[in-house]
């Protein structure tokens, strides 16, 4: 990721404040703390411009971590560069949503403004309480198959709804918490926050609320502890390991702990139906990182990998070796091309790398 590197003098150093602004734009940002912000128009964007305006909500972000920063982060970045990594176009970064709730009530809620939705719940009704009239006649009109498939996720949506109200209880229980400064709906448990926020995409996916997401499951130079992953060392001084085996053992044990939540994800969309297929199968996810070395803020060898099926466009089961030197634009200007979007070049792509090279035969693209 070339574009993440430090282009002259006074950017060195600031890798952590412009690398997640790289990552799906693959643009190089504009070094200032003002507003005049500048990099490039992100791949999820590109899409729901083209696609996204079918739907209810062309596009969605999601985060985990506090993205309540203003104005100037380090290195004479703006915090907007580290907070985002959807951008609509290349002055124009988008908010992330942290909180379960405000996600979930912009995706179910009842009610025109946010006061008639916090009415809503303060008088503890499901949202699904308010269109029971609008649900039996739906039903009436479905056959028994649909109608089954509209109980479960009309469940789905309920068991999510009461999760949340459980986290925003025991928040309220005046509790110590362990994330003393986040909203009342953002679960202590980082394995419970991501699983949230997944099973929301799941479900909005499978309503065709919105076919896009954007979700920022870590923020750069966290000092967060996850105590899941069996390491009580921050995050980001993890990642500054010094090439001590015990610490990079420790580094790895953390990735491994967020990579492994993704798979729940990926079994969800699998075990719902869409139309001839599932929506794993109609569904293509694309994780990575703008970070190679963290150790020494390198943005070579920096991971990457896709997984569902876009649709038949994306065989998968291989594991393309890119020759030193690929731009990671290259496999992202292929994923736009499966997407449906006629893209000539991506940020710095110099072409269109094969995402299904045959079987037999050893990729090194």
């Amino acid at each position: 990721m070339r574009n993440a590197e430090a282009f002259s003098l006074p950017e060195i150093g600031g890798d952590h404040f412009r690398s997640s602004a790289v990552f799906l734009t693959q643009s190089h940002p504009k070094q200032t703390q003002g507003s005049d912000v500048l990099a490039g128009t992100s791949l999820d964007q590109y899409y729901a411009q083209k696609f996204g305006q079918d739907t209810p909500i062309p596009s969605m972000q999601l985060c985990i971590e506090a993205i309540d920063q203003a104005g100037g982060c380090a290195y004479g970045y703006s915090c907007v560069y580290t907070d985002s990594v959807s951008w609509a176009s290349p002055t124009e970064p988008l908010p992330m949503i942290r909180d379960p709730r405000t996600a979930f009530d912009q995706l179910f809620g009842v009610g025109a403004t946010p006061q008639a939705r916090a009415a809503r719940r303060e008088k503890d009704k499901s949202i699904l309480d308010w269109i029971t009239s609008e649900v039996t006649r739906l039903k009436a009109d479905l056959g028994p198959q649909d109608r089954a498939r509209l109980v479960d996720y009309l469940d789905d949506v309920r068991e999510i709804e009461r999760r949340i109200q459980k986290i925003e209880s025991q928040n309220a229980s005046g509790e110590q918490r362990e994330l003393p400064g986040a909203p009342i709906g953002v679960p202590d448990s980082f394995t419970e926050h991501v699983k949230l926020m997944f099973d929301l995409q799941a479900l909005a996916f499978a309503s065709d609320t919105t076919r896009v997401f954007a979700f920022k499951m870590a923020r750069d130079g966290s000092g967060r502890v996850y105590p899941e992953s069996g390491v009580t060392t921050g995050f980001h001084p993890a990642s500054h390991h010094q090439d001590r085996e015990d610490r990079v053992t420790d580094y790895a044990k953390i990735n491994k702990y967020h990579v492994s939540l993704v798979p729940y994800f990926l079994e969800k969309l699998k075990n719902t139906p869409d139309g001839d297929g599932t929506l794993l199968d109609h569904t293509l996810i694309l994780y990575g990182s703008p970070m190679g070395n963290s150790n020494v803020h390198n943005h070579k060898r920096c991971p990457l990998f896709l997984a569902g099926h876009a649709n038949g466009q994306l065989k998968g089961g291989v594991h393309i070796k890119a020759a030193d030197g690929t731009p990671m634009a290259n496999p992202m200007l292929s994923v736009a091309h499966m997407l449906g979007l006629e893209m000539p070049n991506f940020g710095d792509s110099t072409e269109a790398m094969d995402l299904n090279p045959a079987a037999d035969t050893t990729a090194a693209l």
